[in-house]
């Protein structure tokens, strides 16, 4: 296994294919899942030539399952080692929900010369959390029924949030794939309950309206106008008018899990957008 420490200690895991001239992709996963939630588009890319990088993220996956550092500099910060030590130049990030906020943030941050462009995939900037300055954001209550039902019971929780609303599994008609939804429980539950448990206050209350204001490469803001978990409104049609070159692609009736649920679709836009 291919693994990295970082300053604090903590061993992280790591996923690095394909010829190592190839430009950099770097995948960032969503919570609580890991980086094989990208084996799709990583096997897709490494196909057409690129190098494609995913990490499970602290506490998450096959990383050490720590009990500190859960707050989104402290993730950014990782990736930022992970890049360093991988010497990684002139790469794209790719990062859906908090994957996307983490690569938000390390993006806003990188050295020069790192970066080439960014995907954000349903992912969570600006912010989630219902404030006085974001009156449509999700209550506080909501992630707190997250907490709850995670602490409760961890495994029918990560059964009951794929199988409904993160592929949309609970919509009329829908193509259910027992395979998803298992492989996502599989995923889950390799992780940290600490990790995740704190890692929800990350997802819901860190505000990145200045990460996204500081980013300067080109960036494809990717959404399902279906997203039942990162609604659009509060999230991609916010964030595509903070970036400076910035772009949204809606997909009409998908998931928050459109990626995985549509692959050849979305992998035919990433393409092309990293191409261009």
């Amino acid at each position: 296994m291919s693994t990295f420490t970082t300053t604090d200690g903590t061993e992280i895991f790591y996923k690095d294919w394909g010829p190592r001239d190839g430009q950099p992709i770097f995948f960032h996963h969503g919570w609580p899942l890991s980086s094989d939630d990208w084996d799709n588009q990583m096997l897709f890319f490494a196909s057409k030539g690129y190098r494609v990088i995913a990490h499970d993220r602290r506490g998450h996956g096959r990383s050490a399952q720590t009990d500190v550092g859960h707050d989104m500099d402290t993730y950014a910060a990782d990736v930022a080692a992970l890049v360093k030590e991988l010497d990684l130049q002139n790469a794209v990030h790719i990062g859906h929900s908090t994957g996307g906020g983490e690569a938000a943030r390390y993006v806003a941050r990188a050295e020069p010369g790192r970066v080439a462009k960014a995907a954000l995939l349903g992912a969570i900037p600006p912010l989630m959390l219902q404030t006085d300055a974001n009156p449509d954001g999700i209550p506080k209550e909501v992630f707190d029924g997250f907490r709850s039902a995670l602490a409760a019971n961890r495994a029918q929780f990560y059964l009951d949030v794929p199988s409904g609303p993160f592929f949309g599994f609970n919509r009329e008609g829908a193509e259910v794939s027992q395979g998803q939804i298992q492989n996502w429980w599989r995923q889950g539950m390799m992780g940290s309950a600490s990790a995740h448990y704190q890692c929800i206050e990350v997802f819901s209350e860190t505000d990145q309206t200045e990460d996204l204001k500081a980013i300067d490469v080109p960036v494809l803001v990717m959404h399902g106008s279906d997203d039942q978990v990162v609604p659009i409104s509060n999230s991609a049609e916010k964030a595509v008018k903070l970036l400076k070159n910035g772009t949204l692609k809606v997909y009409d009736g998908l998931s928050h899990g459109f990626f995985a649920t549509h692959p050849d679709v979305v992998n035919t836009d990433l393409l092309g957008f990293i191409e261009a």
